[in-house]
């Protein structure tokens, strides 16, 4: 009935990976969108909230949301923007830091583990192919 549904199968697929994200940030007491987002924070500190939001496709309310909860965590601190008194710049704490590379090296394992499942070609393809109609559609 929903062969040809990119709703459909879209979301049944981000529901199967949700699972897959939530258990490997599990040990973090981090959601896949704050796993995510602290990934991107430790790889390019100092982004403000908008350019987050951007980057993650998501609304800037749900990073305000995403941020207070990593902040509660401590692992995000929030200081003045050097470019826009209005803004705020992001960083990571110490504590976020400290778990950078186990972070990460969950990630690598979650990502290893779908292609090995579906096949390392399929993986990249499906995801280049999910990038371009996102883009294609934004």
């Amino acid at each position: 009935m929903f062969d040809h549904c990119l709703y459909f199968n879209t979301t049944a697929l981000a529901r199967v990976v949700e699972k897959e994200w939530a258990s490997a940030f599990k040990p973090f007491g981090l959601t896949p969108p704050q796993g995510f987002m602290l990934r991107l924070i430790l790889a390019r500190p100092g982004l403000s909230q908008h350019e987050l939001a951007s980057e993650l496709t998501i609304s800037r309310p749900t990073a305000t949301r995403l941020l207070d909860g990593l902040q509660t965590l401590g692992l995000v601190e929030r200081r003045d923007s050097d470019f826009d008194a209005r803004h705020w710049s992001i960083f990571p704490t110490a504590a976020a830091e400290k778990i950078h590379a186990a972070l990460n090296a969950a990630s690598g394992q979650v990502t290893q583990r779908i292609q090995r499942t579906v096949g390392k070609d399929n993986f990249l393809e499906t995801v280049g192919k999910v990038r371009e109609v996102c883009s294609a559609l934004k």
